[in-house]
């Protein structure tokens, strides 16, 4: 009788067991995989806010999807030696400057890393303080050239999602409301470019979109992508990253977070899923 019992037994721990093991969940966190942030933190009190919460609450978001999250500073750190330790870059507000960081960039990328960036981390326009002097970057991994104009105040849109079946919009449903943000326009039409896949925009329901007052920072009508993937590369950017701040008043309080979003925290979460799993 004890070996009848026993055997049963032993064989429905094995079966729990293997059950346990295959689980997605358990699997993904298995695999963990790293992803590294690059930030300057220094530009636009807004975007100081948006990185602040990008390093509060990644940790978190990482923790539930099976991956850790460094982030620095130095801008240095764009080297080979250190870059092949990560599955993921983030571009948080700013983009390399140097010639060396850019080029091991450029080269990481092209050998098949995964990069998102945010908001400002898209923003050239010459002259300012970040000129277009990268051709590669803004007209050709980005597609999107130069920044054009934008809304004022932060607002939420409603975005529409553009690719249905795309890994990075599971869940999201045919629209989704966004966190407050500065909504950018840029110089490109990224819907000629074959090179380009648009993930999300905004959706004509959100218009008029902006506060002013100045008027033609309020938009009325058109078509603006929020988020895209170059085919050619384990890329995504997205246009969210500039939390509302209460300039008027000189308070300088945060008045929005955009990480208080679980529908935009979804796209990315799986926007650094399918880039970290996704063949070149």
């Amino acid at each position: 009788m004890k070996y009848q019992f026993g055997k049963p037994l032993a064989i429905l721990a094995v079966i729990l067991a293997m059950i346990f093991w295959l689980t997605p969940a358990h699997a993904q966190q298995k695999a963990g995989f790293k992803v590294i942030a690059f930030f300057t933190g220094a530009n636009d009190r807004a975007h100081i806010s948006f990185v602040h919460e990008a390093n509060r609450r990644l940790p978190e978001l990482g923790k539930k999807n099976g991956f850790s999250y460094d982030s620095t500073t130095n801008w240095d750190n764009l080297n080979a030696e250190f870059l092949s330790q990560y599955q993921v870059v983030l571009f948080l507000d700013t983009r390399p400057e140097k010639p060396e960081q850019r080029a091991a960039f450029r080269k990481y990328m092209e050998n098949g890393g995964g990069w998102i960036g945010f908001h400002f981390a898209a923003f050239a326009l010459t002259p300012s303080a970040y000129p277009q002097n990268w051709d590669w970057y803004h007209d050709q991994f980005l597609g999107s050239g130069q920044y054009k104009s934008n809304t004022w105040r932060p607002t939420s849109a409603t975005l529409k999602v553009e690719d249905a079946q795309s890994p990075t919009t599971k869940g999201l449903g045919a629209t989704f409301k966004a966190s407050p943000n500065e909504w950018y326009r840029w110089e490109k039409d990224l819907t000629q470019n074959p090179d380009i896949q648009i993930l999300l925009s905004i959706d004509p329901s959100s218009f008029p979109l902006g506060t002013g007052p100045k008027q033609h920072e309020i938009w009325h009508s058109g078509y603006y992508p929020v988020a895209w993937t170059n085919k050619k590369y384990k890329m995504l950017y997205m246009n969210m990253g500039h939390n509302d701040i209460d300039y008027e008043n000189k308070t300088n309080k945060e008045l929005s977070f955009t990480f208080d979003n679980d529908m935009q925290n979804q796209f990315l979460v799986n926007s650094i899923l399918w880039l970290a799993n996704r063949k070149k």
